[in-house]
């Protein structure tokens, strides 16, 4: 049952498809990685190298959340009272500025086109690192934990090696 599951969750729908958010069942480390396994057990690799591209939905996600920090730049700036997580996006907000600016430079697209693309599945045409940072995101509820990311990455690794570009393209 639960290597069925797996297979299922291998090719999940996209949120940008609906807009939900990347959540599924929350794993243990263990469980991560016998996800990681099955994920790269089931994970095809097309054979081109075009594939869909991942930097417009950067620019849309760069775009909403301009949006948010400006609203509550003009909640503070009338004395509102902003939530926790909106004094996050203040404080940090330059941080996410200078992060997806990296984004931008380290991922042209002379190197994107080089890297695996899926095969199949609601993630086909994008990066295989893309599906997997997708699933790792997806079963921890959003939190990252360095540890996680290298137990995960190095299952998956067990099965099928990934390229010295996919590694190094995984903290982008």
């Amino acid at each position: 049952m639960a290597k069925w599951r797996d297979q299922q969750q291998a090719n999940p729908p996209h949120p940008s498809d609906d807009e939900v958010p990347i959540r599924f069942e929350l794993f243990s480390i263990e469980r991560l990685e016998a996800h990681a396994i099955s994920l790269a057990q089931a994970q095809k690799i097309s054979s081109g190298s075009t594939g869909r591209a991942l930097l417009p939905r950067l620019s849309e996600n760069s775009r909403v959340l301009l949006e948010a920090y400006t609203g509550v730049a003009r909640a503070v700036r009338e004395q509102r009272a902003i939530p926790p997580a909106a004094e996050w996006l203040l404080d940090n907000f330059h941080v996410i500025k200078e992060q997806v600016g990296d984004i931008r430079v380290d991922l042209p697209d002379s190197y994107y086109r080089k890297l695996p693309k899926l095969a199949d599945g609601a993630l086909a045409g994008f990066p295989r690192v893309y599906g997997i940072a997708w699933a790792l995101v997806a079963h921890t509820d959003s939190r990252f934990a360095p540890e996680l990311l290298t137990v995960f990455v190095k299952a998956y690794q067990t099965v099928v090696p990934l390229t010295l570009g996919e590694l190094w393209a995984i903290p982008i």
